[in-house]
C-alpha cells in the first residue's frame, strides 16, 4: 500500500472504479437512503432534537467517513444507542427545544470527533480490546429496552418521561388513562405492520415473483411505506385536529456548514459524556465493520476507523447535528444490497440532501407515533437476553459482569450504565491478567511437546520445575 493510499483510503478504491461498481453502489445507496430517511427523523426525536437535525447528520458525516474510513460497507449516521446517550447527557444541561439543547448536541458531536481523531493519530485503536464484548452487549441490550420503553409514550400520545426503566414504567402507568385512541391506533398499526413485514414480508414478496435476495431488500423499505400511509391517514381523517402529535414544519434546505460555536463551560460539562459516546460508538462501529469486512475478506484498520469516525462527527458538528457512528442494521443492508465501495455512502448522502431540499414539506403531517414504532422495531433486534445464559455456561465471572452492567443500566440509566460497563470490563481484564492459570508441565515421551502433568503421562526432571503461564505476558 502506498503512503498516499494509506493516508486517503478513498484512493485505494477510486482508481479501480468502473461502471459495474457504480451500478452496485447506486442500487445500495437508494435502498439505504430509503431506510435512513425515517431512521434519521426517528433518532433525532429520540435524542430530543428537531427532525431536520437527523437529516443533517446523514449528509456531510457520510461523505467525511467515505473519504477517510476503511470499511467499504459501514453506513455511518445517527443510531439509537448514541442518540439515547445524547438525550441523557443533554437532560442535565438544558431543556428540550431550547437553543442550549441543540448547542449541547453540537458540542457533543464536536468533542466526540476531536477525541476520536486524537485517538486515531495516537494509534490507540487497540484500546477497544480492553472492553469485554459480553459487557458491551449487555449495555446495548439494556439500553435497547430503555429506548423501547421511552417510545411507548409516543404510541399512547401521553406525557411520560424518565431515565431508567422504573421511572419510565411509573410515568406510563400514571398517564395511561389519558391515551389518545387515534395515536394508539396509528402506533399499534405501524408496529404490527413492521413486525409482520419482518416476519413474513420477504416470503410473501418471493411468492409474488421477486428473488429471495431482492425480496429481503425490498422488505427493508417497510418503514417508508409506514411513513407514507400514516401521513395520508392523518391528512385524510384530519387527525392533527384530534390531538395526534405530528412532526410539523421541517425547514427545507441543506445544513449551513459552519464552525460550531459553544462555550468552554458547556464543553467541560459534556466532556465525560462525549468520551463515553465516543467509546460506545467506536466499539459498535468497529464490531460491525470487522464482521462485514471478514465476509468480504477486507481488512478494517482500527486506527483509520478512529480517524474516519472522528471526521464524521466533526462534519456532524459543522452541520449543526448530533454524534454519529456506524449503524448495524443499515450497514448490513448496505452490504446485502451489494455496496462495493464507500462511494455508496456518498450517493446516499446526495439522496438525503435532495430529500432535505425538496421533500421535507411532505413530512409535515408525519405522526410521531410512526417514528416511535420505527424506533421500537429497530432496537428490538439489539436485545440479546440469551447472553446471560451463554456467559453462565462458559464463564461465571463474565455472567456476573453482564448482570451487573445490565441491571445498573436498567435501574440507573445509560450514563451510569456505560460507566459501569467500562469499569467492569477493565476490572475483568485486570483480574484475569493478574491471576493467570499456571500449569506445571512435562515432556511427553517420544515427542518435543510439553503437557500438563495432571492431564498427561509425562516425563519430568526433579531438579527442574517447568511452568506454563496461560495468559498474555
Amino acid at each position: 500500500m502506498t503512503q498516499h493510499t494509506a493516508s486517503w483510503p478513498v484512493a485505494g478504491w477510486a482508481k479501480h472504479y468502473n461502471s459495474q461498481v457504480l451500478m452496485n453502489d447506486l442500487v445500495a445507496a437508494v435502498i439505504v437512503a430509503i431506510m435512513l430517511i425515517p431512521q434519521s427523523l426517528a433518532y433525532a426525536m429520540l435524542a430530543g432534537l428537531p427532525p431536520e437535525v437527523g437529516l443533517y447528520a446523514s449528509i456531510f458525516p457520510l461523505i467525511a467517513y467515505a473519504l477517510l474510513g476503511t470499511s467499504s460497507t459501514l453506513s455511518v449516521g445517527p443510531v439509537a444507542i448514541t442518540s439515547l446517550m445524547t438525550a441523557a447527557a443533554l437532560a442535565e444541561v438544558a431543556e428540550q427545544g431550547s437553543g442550549n439543547y441543540l448547542s449541547g448536541a453540537i458540542t457533543l458531536a464536536a468533542l466526540s470527533g476531536l477525541m476520536l481523531l486524537a485517538f486515531g493519530v495516537l494509534r490507540l485503536g487497540f484500546l477497544a480490546n480492553f472492553l469485554s464484548h459480553t459487557v458491551v452487549s449487555a449495555f446495548i441490550t439494556a439500553s435497547a429496552i430503555i429506548i423501547a420503553l421511552s417510545q411507548v409514550r409516543h404510541l399512547l400520545g401521553v406525557e411520560a418521561g424518565g431515565d431508567n426503566v422504573f421511572e419510565l414504567l411509573h410515568g406510563i402507568s400514571l398517564n395511561a388513562s389519558d391515551t389518545n385512541f387515534f395515536t394508539l391506533s396509528i402506533g399499534a398499526g405501524v408496529l404490527l405492520f413492521l413486525f409482520a413485514v419482518r416476519a413474513r414480508g420477504a416470503r410473501v414478496l418471493s411468492r409474488l415473483g421477486l428473488s429471495a435476495h431482492s425480496a429481503q431488500l425490498v422488505a427493508k423499505a417497510a418503514p417508508v411505506a409506514g411513513v407514507l400511509v400514516t401521513i395520508l391517514f392523518v391528512v385524510g381523517f384530519g387527525l392533527a385536529d384530534r390531538d395526534v402529535e405530528i412532526v410539523g414544519a421541517i425547514p427545507s434546505g441543506l445544513p449551513a456548514f459552519a464552525m460550531p460555536v459553544f462555550s468552554m463551560e458547556l464543553a467541560q460539562t459534556l466532556l465525560i459524556p462525549a468520551a463515553l459516546i465516543s467509546i460506545i460508538g467506536y466499539v459498535e462501529s468497529i464490531s460491525v465493520g470487522r464482521t462485514l469486512g471478514a465476509r468480504k475478506r477486507e481488512r478494517v484498520n482500527s486506527n483509520r476507523e478512529l480517524i474516519g469516525l472522528g471526521a464524521a462527527n466533526l462534519a456532524s458538528a459543522f452541520s449543526g447535528a448530533l454524534p454519529v457512528t456506524g449503524g448495524f442494521s443499515r450497514s448490513v443492508v448496505n452490504f446485502d444490497a451489494g455496496a462495493a465501495t464507500q462511494a455508496a455512502s456518498i450517493y446516499t448522502a446526495i439522496l438525503i440532501a435532495l430529500v432535505s431540499v425538496f421533500l421535507t414539506p411532505l413530512l409535515y403531517y408525519l405522526p410521531k407515533a410512526t417514528l416511535a414504532a420505527t424506533i421500537i422495531v429497530a432496537v428490538l433486534s439489539l436485545i440479546d437476553l440469551s447472553i446471560i445464559r451463554k456467559t453462565w455456561r462458559f464463564s461465571r465471572g463474565d455472567c456476573l459482569a453482564v448482570m451487573i452492567t445490565m441491571l445498573v443500566t436498567l435501574g440507573f440509566g445509560v450514563e451510569t450504565g456505560v460507566s459501569c460497563g467500562v469499569l467492569t470490563s477493565l476490572g475483568l481484564h485486570l483480574y484475569r491478567t493478574s491471576q493467570p492459570h499456571i500449569a506445571e508441565v512435562g515432556l511427553v515421551d517420544g515427542t518435543e511437546h510439553f503437557r500438563n502433568i495432571r492431564r498427561y503421562k509425562v516425563h519430568t526432571v526433579p531438579e527442574i520445575l517447568t511452568l506454563r503461564v496461560d495468559e498474555s505476558l
